[in-house]
C-alpha cells in the first residue's frame, strides 16, 4: 500500500509539472505593437472594395512610412498623390517591395524623390479611385518628414510578370529591360500618350501626360524604361515614367543570320566514342539545331558555333569562349547555303536523331557535322567525348559570325544552360580584369545592367544569370529530351518578339526528323 500511495504521489507531481509546463507553453509576452504597417501587409488586406482603416485592420499599427517614388515637377504623375515604397523581411526570397499611394492633395509636390516619410493614416480609407488604388482621408499634416536622399530599390520586371501579377507592382517603381516600341516610332514622334513597349516577353503600355515637361521630346525606339506602375480605368497596368532620367535609352540590337532553336546533349547510350575505343562504336551523337532568319550562302558568309563545357573547372576562361582545351569547341561552317526559315544542324558525323540504333536524319539541313570524339576543333579546342555538357556546371552555346573567335569576340546568339554554380565552376571573374563567356542583347541577356545602367558585357556579371534548366533525362532506356527553344523572332530588328521557352521533347529510337521540325513551341518568324 505504501507503494502504492508513494506512486500515486510522483504520478500527481508528475502531472502537475506537466500542467504547468502547457501553461507556460500558451503563455506569451506582451509587448507594444509597432505603429508601421508594410505596404506588404496592408494590401494583404484590401479585397477590391473601400477599406476603412483602423489598428485592427492593420494589425495594431496606425501609420506607414517609406520613400517617396513620386515626381511631381515633372508633371507625369496622377493629380494629389504622394507615392511612397517600402520593403519587410518575409523570408524564402519573397520580393516584397511595395508601393502605396496616399492621397494628400496639391502637398503632394512639396516631397521630392528619395524623401523618408512617415504618414498617419489610421481613419483613411484605401479604395479604387480612377482605378488608382490609393489611401483618401488623409490630411497633409499626417505626413511627417524625417530624411532625404533615401536609396530606393527597383525591382527589374518583365511584361510577363506584370501582367500575371499586376497587383504586386501597383503604385511600385519597377523598370523593364530592353524593351522596343512597337510599332517603331517614326521620326519625331514624341513621348506623350498611351505607347506599347514589347520587352520579349509580352507587352505593356507606356503612359506619358500631356502636361509632362518631357511630352514633347523624341522617344528612343529601343530602352531599358523605369517607372510607377498605375491601374487605368479600363484596370489595365501601365508605367509612367517619372522624368527623362527614367528612360535609358539602348543601342539597337544586330539581327542574327543564325538563331539557336535547340539541342541534343544526352542522347541514349554514349554521347561519343572515339574510333578505336574497345568493344564500343565510333560515332559522335550530340548536335544543336538553329534556325536561318535570312538566305545564307555559308561559303560567302561563315559562321562559327563554340561551346563551352566547366565540368571541373579549375581556373577562369580568361580568353572566354577561345578558351579552347576541354573549355571550349569551335566548329566553323564554312559551305552549303539556307534558305529563311530553314531548321539547320551542327555537330556530331553520326547525325542520328538519339544516339547509336536511333532513326538516321543525315536528310536534315546539316551545315557542319564533325567527328569532335577524334578530332580537335577548328581552331581551338581539345578533341572530347563531351561537346554539350549534360550535367554539373553552367554550359552554354553561342553563334559568332566569322571563323576568327577571340577572347573579344561578341556572339550574334547565344544561351546558357545547366548549373547555377558560377565561382566553383570558374564561369566568371569581376577581376580586375574582368572575363568570362561575352553575350549579346537577346531574349535572355543584356550588355547594360537595367538596375545601374552600367556594362555588364560577360556571363554571371550582373544581372546576366539567366539559364536554361539541364535536359529532362528518360530513365529507360538512359538518355535525355531534346530542348527545344520555341519563341518569335523578328529577323528586321533582331528582337524575340516573344522571348524563347524552353521545351523537352520526350526522344526515342524510332524518332523521326519531322517531330524536331513541327508541333508545340518551335520558333517561327515574325517576318
Amino acid at each position: 500500500m505504501k507503494k502504492i500511495l508513494k506512486y500515486t504521489y510522483l504520478l500527481a507531481i508528475i502531472v502537475s509539472i506537466m500542467i504547468s509546463a502547457c501553461k507556460r507553453d500558451a503563455d506569451y509576452i506582451k509587448g507594444t505593437p509597432s505603429p508601421f504597417i508594410s505596404n506588404f501587409d496592408l494590401k494583404k488586406q484590401y479585397k477590391e472594395a473601400d477599406l476603412p482603416l483602423n489598428s485592427d485592420i492593420m494589425l495594431g499599427a496606425n501609420s506607414i512610412k517609406g520613400v517617396v517614388i513620386s515626381d511631381y515637377p515633372s508633371g507625369n504623375a496622377p493629380n494629389g498623390l504622394l507615392i511612397i515604397q517600402n520593403s519587410r523581411m518575409v523570408g524564402s526570397g519573397i520580393d516584397s517591395v511595395r508601393g502605396m499611394a496616399i492621397n494628400i492633395g496639391a502637398d503632394a509636390a512639396k516631397y521630392a524623390i528619395g524623401d523618408s516619410v512617415h504618414i498617419k493614416v489610421d481613419g483613411g480609407v484605401l479604395k479604387r479611385v480612377d482605378g488608382i488604388l490609393q489611401i483618401t482621408g488623409v490630411s497633409s499634416t499626417a505626413v511627417n518628414k524625417v530624411a532625404s536622399g533615401k536609396a530606393i530599390k527597383v525591382p527589374i520586371v518583365s511584361s510577363a510578370q506584370l501582367l500575371a501579377a499586376p497587383g504586386t507592382y501597383e503604385n511600385t517603381l519597377v523598370t523593364m529591360s530592353n524593351t522596343v516600341l512597337e510599332p517603331e516610332p517614326a521620326q519625331g514622334e514624341t513621348y506623350a500618350g498611351d505607347k506599347t513597349i514589347n520587352d520579349g516577353f509580352g507587352t505593356a503600355t507606356l503612359h506619358t501626360e500631356a502636361t509632362a515637361d518631357f511630352a514633347n521630346q523624341p522617344i528612343p525606339a529601343s530602352a531599358n524604361f523605369t517607372g510607377v506602375i498605375y491601374y487605368n480605368n479600363q484596370r489595365k497596368p501601365q508605367i509612367w515614367i517619372r522624368n527623362l532620367n527614367d528612360a535609358f535609352e539602348l543601342p539597337l540590337i544586330k539581327p542574327s543570320p543564325l538563331v539557336i532553336t535547340g539541342y541534343l546533349s544526352d542522347p541514349t547510350g554514349d554521347d561519343a566514342v572515339a574510333t578505336g575505343t574497345k568493344n564500343k562504336t565510333p560515332g559522335a551523337y550530340e548536335y544543336i539545331q538553329l534556325m536561318a532568319t535570312r538566305d545564307i550562302d555559308f561559303a560567302v558568309t561563315p559562321f562559327s558555333i563554340v561551346t563551352h563545357n566547366n565540368a571541373g573547372a579549375a581556373t577562369y576562361p580568361t580568353s572566354g569562349w577561345a578558351t579552347g582545351g576541354v573549355r571550349t569547341y569551335k566548329i566553323t561552317v564554312t559551305s552549303g547555303t539556307a534558305k529563311k526559315g530553314d531548321f539547320l544542324y551542327v555537330g556530331g558525323y553520326s547525325k542520328l536523331i538519339w544516339g547509336l540504333g536511333s532513326t538516321d536524319i543525315s536528310s536534315a539541313k546539316w551545315i557542319a557535322a564533325v567527328n569532335y570524339a577524334d578530332n580537335d576543333g577548328a581552331g581551338f579546342g581539345t578533341k572530347t567525348t563531351n561537346l554539350l555538357a549534360n550535367s554539373g556546371n553552367p554550359a552554354g552555346i553561342a553563334v559568332f559570325e566569322g571563323t576568327t573567335v577571340t577572347a573579344s569576340s561578341v556572339p550574334l546568339d547565344v544561351i546558357m544552360y545547366g548549373g547555377t554554380n558560377y565561382n566553383s565552376g570558374m564561369v566568371y571573374s569581376a577581376g580586375p580584369p574582368e572575363v568570362g563567356y561575352r553575350i549579346t542583347n537577346t531574349d535572355f541577356y543584356s550588355t547594360i545592367n537595367a538596375s545601374t545602367r552600367k556594362p555588364q558585357p560577360f556571363y554571371a556579371g550582373g544581372s546576366n544569370t539567366t539559364r536554361l534548366s539541364f535536359q529532362f533525362t528518360q530513365s529507360n532506356p538512359t538518355g535525355g529530351s531534346f530542348v527545344r527553344l520555341g519563341g518569335v523572332y523578328n529577323p528586321l530588328t533582331g528582337r524575340w518578339k516573344a522571348g524563347r521557352s524552353l521545351r523537352n521533347i520526350t526522344m526515342s529510337a524510332t524518332m523521326q526528323l519531322s517531330e524536331l521540325e513541327t508541333g508545340v513551341g518551335i520558333t517561327t518568324l515574325e517576318n
